[in-house]
This record gives structure tokens, sequence and C-alpha cells, in this order.
């Protein structure tokens, strides 16, 4: 699968642009501040409905526009798609499949699918767990698009029982009325019921990313292994006895009973997929905290080769995204990443001078520079 055209409206620094794009490399090189991340930006987009650097639409829309549309031509096989995204902070964003508009903008998600290696992949290993939450739930609605509803359903019922929590919690601390709530009891089980599929997910996508990571650690850092990747649920040790969706439904459920108390108190839901972790082991001992900054960063990058791989073992390669990273890296991280990602069926750069890319990184060159796109022939 590739993108064969890129095509953006009021996005983010481009009032309009086109880019053919090619299967194999593609280097967009310029000076930082340029626009070269908004182009690789907008990919990702297509992919997953988010940005890897913003947590919201708004500052996606170029200044003074009221809407940006991301137009993207993908290509898988002999199958041609045209995606379209519009969008619309403050409203709901649209979405055309092939001219299509009775689409939702998650109808989409599955046509174009992205691994992105980013500066900010440090965070995964010393970030908080909200990034390696995050790194999860963006790789299971990858594998299977369908979870991006369940993961939906998810915050909209936590988010109503967080909001019936903390009504009762300033009820309690101002001495007012006692609340009636029985009705957590249903939040109660929507939330372990949705919150046993996002667990079944992630469980199974540790097991099958473990031995792919560890591979993948091994070839940038020989010998520096091995990895260990353990879930850390706030249900508890009871998760670990947990085998099907039903069993971990009925330990959500009664993790939900047993914190209730305490839940009233403070006003916030303490038991769920969103409070879990993903703990990092390299060794015997946690990363974050006790790893280098080099083992650190090929740790990260372990964690994204193995999603690329699983993804691609699964029957649909992605674009592999390389956002300004081999900046960071030094000379042996940064020839080895290289080397891994080369074979890949399509695989986009960016850079601020042509000698951060790599040698074994050569195909087609864009030359960015103030919102102009320009492909370089030699």
């Amino acid at each position: 699968m590739h993108v064969s055209h890129l095509s953006l409206a009021d996005f983010r620094s481009y009032a309009r642009v086109e880019v053919p794009l090619d299967p194999g490399v593609t280097a967009f090189v310029g000076p930082n501040g340029q626009g070269k991340t908004n182009l690789v930006e907008a990919v990702g987009y297509l992919a997953t409905l988010g940005s890897h650097r913003v947590s919201s639409d708004a500052p996606l829309v170029r200044m003074g526009a009221e809407r940006a549309i991301i137009r993207g031509a993908v290509v898988q096989d002999e199958r041609r798609q045209l995606v379209e995204l519009e969008l619309n902070p403050g409203r709901a964003n649209r979405a055309r499949i092939n001219r299509s508009s009775q689409v939702k903008p998650r109808d989409v998600l599955g046509i174009v699918r992205t691994v992105l290696f980013a500066p900010e992949d440090l965070a995964l290993v010393k970030g908080d767990p909200g990034e390696r939450r995050r790194f999860l739930d963006e790789l299971i609605t990858a594998r299977s698009p369908r979870m991006a509803g369940v993961r939906s359903d998810y915050d909209r019922v936590l988010k109503q029982r967080n909001t019936l929590l903390k009504t009762a919690a300033l009820a309690r601390r101002h001495g007012g009325r006692q609340m009636d709530l029985s009705t957590l009891d249903v939040w109660d089980q929507h939330l372990a019921r949705a919150g046993a599929e996002l667990l079944a997910q992630r469980l199974d996508l540790i097991t099958a990313l473990q031995p792919l990571a560890d591979k993948a650690y091994e070839q940038l850092a020989p010998g520096g292994g091995p990895l260990a990747l353990e879930y850390r649920g706030s249900a508890g040790e009871a998760m670990a006895t947990a085998s099907t969706r039903e069993e971990l439904y009925g330990v959500l459920l009664a993790a939900l009973g047993e914190a209730r108390k305490g839940e009233i108190e403070r006003g916030v839901t303490l038991v769920g997929p969103h409070r879990d972790d993903l703990v990092l082991k390299l060794g015997q001992l946690p990363a974050k905290g006790y790893a280098s900054h080099g083992e650190s960063w090929s740790y990260a990058l372990a964690l994204r080769l193995a999603s690329y791989d699983l993804l691609r073992a699964e029957g649909n390669e992605p674009v592999l995204v390389l956002d300004d990273v081999f900046a960071e890296l030094d000379a042996r991280r940064r020839e080895r990443l290289a080397e891994l990602v080369a074979p890949g069926e399509q695989v986009l750069v960016t850079a601020a001078v042509d000698d951060d890319v790599p040698g074994v990184l050569a195909g087609a060159r864009y030359a960015v520079s103030d919102g102009v796109v320009e492909k370089v022939t030699s």
C-alpha cells in the first residue's frame, strides 16, 4: 500500500499544495519551520484521524481559514481509492471516499496505515503512562479499525461516569443532600464491557509485539536486551488470571465495586484501561529511569519497528514515516535504522539537510522552503 498523491488546502502552513508520490523512499528536505513535517503529519492524519504533534484539530487549520482539507490517493495492489477529510474545528469533521459523502470520518480508518518514527517517540520510554496507552490504542486500531468505535464508547461512558462521581463528591464536600448513586451500577456495567474489549485487544497486541520488539532491539543494539513488555492493570492482580473477555469484564466490574468509596470521595474513576500502563523492561529493570539515553532511543525505535513488522505480517504494509528522526540519532543507530526501513514499500523522510538522510535511503527528493514543495531533479 502507498499514497500516490497528497493534496492539502488550508492545512497548517499550506494554502494549497499538490505532492505526487511514488513507492520507495521520498525525502522532504529543508530548514526547520518550512513545512516538511506538515506534509507527513497530513498523511498520518489520514491513517489515525489525529496528529502526532497536537491533541486538537484547531492548530491544523491555516490561520484565517475556516477549515482544512486533506486528500490522499491510495493504491493497494490494483485497487485505487481517494480519501478526503475536512477538518472543522468546533464542528463535526467530514469525510469522503471516492467522492462519496455518505461516510463518517471513522470509515476511512484502515485505508491508509502508517508507522511513524519521530523525536516525540522518546516519550514512549521516558514519558508518562498516557504516551504508552496511546501507542497501544493507535496500534490496535490500525490492526482492527472497528476498535475506534470501542475506544469512543469507552471514552463516552468514562466521561458520563466521571461527571456523576464529581457531582457526588462536590455534594458530599459541601454537606449537601446525599445523591442517589444507583445509576452508577449501570455505568459500571457499560464501562466494564467496553473496557474488557479494549483490555483484551491490548493484551493480545502485547503478546504479538513482544518477540518482534525483542528482535528489533537486537538488530539496533546487539547484545543489549532482552526486552520485556508487561501490562500493569489498575484492576489489580486478578487480571493475570483472566483469559477471556467475559473474565476481564468480571474482573473490571468487581474492581469498580471495590473502588467505589474512594471514587466517590475523589470524584473520578480510578479503575479501567485509562489508568493502566505498559511497563517497558530492559533486562530485569524498567527502562524508564534506568535506561541510558541511547538505550531509550533504541527501545522506542524497536517498538516502532515491531509495529511495522506486525502490520506487514497481517497483510497490509504501512507507510513508514520518519519525521526528522535521523538528526536525533548517533551514526550507528542512524545507519542501522535506515537499513531496516529501506526495503519498505513506501518510506517518507523529513530532514533539515541532505546529509541527515542516510545514503541507503536513496530516492525522490523534494525541497521544502517557505511553503513551496519542489521536486529536485538530478
